[in-house]
């Protein structure tokens, strides 16, 4: 028996269909996402000292509640558009907007290890913002190697966004001194 795509296995189709969502995943929730946990982190940060677990909560649940605001977003920008929605569409959404809340979790599992490698919670902040800041890199360079970019225009976003995280950590270094 063949299936959908034609390979004759339910296993090998669900692979490719994988296949085919890596390779048009979209990782711009990944950087938005990692300058918001940077951003979070910095606004921590300039209150006062929070408890390492209402940090790491903080982090989690912003990345959750503005995964849910861009997924409410595009789905009534779709339906605006008179586009029907079905199933399928509110799950393709709610994947293609989950880099947000997967951007929010190293910064918040640095704030989760900070102890351990002997870190007050200045030091966790420090350490959740640079691992913010070079997921932003990071996603920023995935994105553009998906994309096929070369490795010129690959550095350059590199930069960029290398730049906008200093941005970020110039406002912590101001707000706090």
């Amino acid at each position: 028996m063949r299936t959908a795509t034609g390979t004759g296995t339910p296993a090998t189709d669900r692979a490719e269909r994988r296949a085919e969502r890596r390779a048009g995943a979209d990782y711009t929730g990944g950087v938005y996402g990692s300058m918001l946990a940077a951003s979070v982190v910095i606004g921590a940060g300039s209150l006062g000292s929070f408890p390492r677990t209402e940090l790491v909560l903080l982090l989690l649940l912003t990345g959750v509640v503005f995964w849910i605001a861009h997924v409410h977003a595009h789905l009534f920008g779709a339906r605006l558009a008179q586009k029907a929605l079905d199933r399928r569409v509110v799950v393709h959404v709610c994947r293609d907007e989950w880099p947000i809340v997967k951007a929010a979790v190293p910064p918040a599992a640095a704030v989760a290890v900070s102890p351990l490698l002997g870190l007050d919670v200045r030091g966790a902040l420090w350490l959740a913002l640079s691992v913010a800041v070079a997921g932003q890199v990071g996603w920023s360079v995935a994105a553009a190697r998906r994309a096929g970019a070369t490795p010129r225009l690959m550095a350059t976003t590199a930069a960029v966004n290398l730049l906008l995280g200093l941005l970020i950590i110039s406002f912590k270094i101001f707000l706090t001194h």
